[in-house]
């Protein structure tokens, strides 16, 4: 009795396979929660004698409340509304995201700063303030709060994700520690860059305020004249030695702990993938 000979199997068209859910829009303040140490220099170091000297180790967590409202409202917002950005400026698949171009990643990291600035301003203001000036306290400096962060986002953040992008495109790095560190390292420079400008202006701008100062335009233009352009770089160095481990820190946790996030069962139900 003759078999038909087996028919060949034809390859699969579609797999199944798990489809990610974005990571929870607190992660960002929780990665921000280890980052607000600065870099341990002498004058920092001498600071810390001398408050253990006289107000003890608890002297050491003053102002911490703060610190984790700060956290908890800025951070947490900025990078819940980068991701939220992103879905309208570049589209919600996540391979256009990270395919997207620098302008777009700037654009939408610009959308994050407004935003995290006007609501994490309040956090800046102490409860002091509050008792003694009332609630109005809350919204002084709003407007140059949420013009560096602004900065500070488009540079920071968009960069990060610019640089880890092209960094996977080359044939020497894996999506691991190392090259999280790496796209860290340049994102904090170029956002020390950014922002060092600013700042330079803003205390330039602050002191020229006083009594018996110049006009605020013409102190910039003394400056120009006798500094030349460059005076806005000025405090550059110490400006990325803060930013700089703060910026790693930032990173480093937040992969790790979407890493975990995904580890742990966060994922969403199947769906068919085309090979």
């Amino acid at each position: 009795m003759s078999q038909n000979p087996a028919e060949p199997k034809m390859p699969p068209r579609y797999q199944l396979t798990p489809k990610k859910k974005p990571y929870p829009f607190w992660l960002g303040g929780v990665a921000c929660y280890d980052s607000g140490l600065p870099p341990a220099t002498k004058r920092m170091l001498a600071s810390i004698r001398k408050t253990v000297a006289t107000a003890g180790v608890r002297g050491l967590f003053d102002g911490i409340t703060g610190t984790w409202m700060r956290q908890m409202s800025y951070s947490m917002c900025r990078f819940w509304a980068y991701e939220e950005s992103k879905k309208i400026v570049i589209g919600p698949d996540p391979t256009e995201q990270k395919n997207a171009p620098a302008w777009k990643l700037a654009l939408s990291g610009s959308m994050a700063g407004g935003i995290a600035g006007f609501v994490g301003n309040p956090g800046g203001a102490s409860l002091v303030m509050v008792r003694e000036e009332g609630a109005s306290s809350l919204a002084r400096g709003v407007g140059p709060n949420v013009f560096r962060a602004i900065l500070m986002n488009a540079s920071q953040l968009a960069s990060y994700d610019f640089f880890k992008a092209e960094l996977l495109k080359t044939a020497y790095f894996e999506d691991n520690i190392i090259v999280h560190f790496t796209a860290s390292f340049a994102a904090g420079t170029v956002a020390t860059t950014v922002c060092s400008p600013a700042d330079v202006l803003k205390s330039r701008i602050m002191n020229a305020s006083g009594p018996g100062s110049s006009s605020t335009i013409g102190a910039i233009r003394t400056a120009i004249a006798q500094e030349g352009p460059m005076f806005m770089f000025k405090g550059w160095v110490p400006a990325w030695m803060r930013l700089q481990p703060t910026t790693i820190l930032i990173f480093l946790t937040l992969e790790q702990l979407k890493n975990g996030w995904i580890g742990r069962g966060g994922r969403g139900g199947m769906f068919c993938e085309a090979l």
